[in-house]
């Protein structure tokens, strides 16, 4: 099967911005609960409260994802990864909003790792609102399948975090912290929720933290210190998993450019997450 046949391929879903997912989201992340009105700007990376993968019961992987092929490309390799997202902001989404995401394969690359093989797959999400056929939200997804871990594998060197963050927050993740933000996601990935899964399927120590839950912690640090800053642009790269059974840390400066430095670091001190956001309004100031 040539897993390029399924560059192009394309689906679109429409969904309603409804405000009890903000609300629930942000009692996840220990804000006050309350249902925003209609009108009210969606925070950045909120969307993805929306769109959810709806699979049957019966349609289930081994691994809590859908079972291999449809939309995404039937790869084989077991360890499935969100390795990273690109956006592009061009106009508020708001609650209450009819919104259309239109998603596309956009690339798929096969490589040979230290770890064994892997596959890459960049799909592209357009949203747009009200019907409009303008843009509001452009969304590149990159993720990763990996062979099952082995015994003998090496595991790449781990890169020391940035030290002296101008901004700081110590994350302690747990059982319930995941499944909530699995719940809101419909995100049925094992991973997250079924320790003997993961330890004994896919050899991690614990549960993984949610990359998104990640980026999502890292863009609330922003907004924690600069309430009215207006995200244009945002990008991550996940390069390190975040596991249940210790603390991390999510991480921010402002750049002399403007721009915004979010990064997360383990309870060791090594780089999770590196991240970049560009803001409309470069003048406002951090507190």
């Amino acid at each position: 099967m040539n897993l390029a046949d399924w560059i192009g391929a394309s689906e679109t879903v429409t969904d309603i911005l409804a405000a009890t997912p903000c609300a629930a989201l942000a009692a996840t992340l220990d804000r006050p609960a309350e249902r925003p009105p209609a009108g009210t700007v969606l925070p950045p990376l909120w969307h993805w409260l929306y769109f959810l993968p709806l699979y049957r019961q019966s349609e289930v992987g081994a691994d809590g994802h859908a079972k291999r092929g449809g939309f995404l490309p039937p790869v084989a390799l077991p360890r499935r990864m969100w390795a990273g997202s690109q956006f592009t902001f061009h106009a508020p989404l708001r609650i209450g909003d009819a919104v259309t995401r239109t998603s596309t394969i956009d690339k798929v690359t096969e490589k040979e790792g230290r770890t064994g093989k892997l596959v890459f797959v960049k799909v592209r999400h357009e949203l747009r609102r009200q019907g409009q056929s303008e843009l509001a939200l452009t969304e590149f997804h990159d993720i990763v399948y990996r062979e099952a871990a082995l015994p003998e594998a090496v595991a790449p060197a781990p890169v020391a975090a940035p030290g002296g963050a101008q901004w700081e927050r110590r994350v302690m993740p747990d059982d319930v912290l995941l499944f909530r933000y699995s719940a809101l996601t419909f995100n049925g990935h094992r991973i997250h929720y079924d320790r003997r899964y993961v330890t004994g399927v896919e050899g991690y120590p614990g549960l993984v933290v949610h990359g998104p839950l990640v980026a999502t912690l890292l863009l609330d640090l922003l907004r924690e210190h600069m309430p009215d800053a207006v995200v244009a642009g945002f990008a991550f790269r996940a390069l390190r998993p975040v596991f249940d059974i210790n603390h991390f840390f999510v991480c921010g400066e402002r750049m002399a450019d403007g721009r915004i430095h979010l990064w997360a670091r383990d309870h060791e001190g090594w780089l999770t997450m590196d991240a970049t956001a560009t803001l409309r309004d470069t003048d406002r100031s951090a507190s």
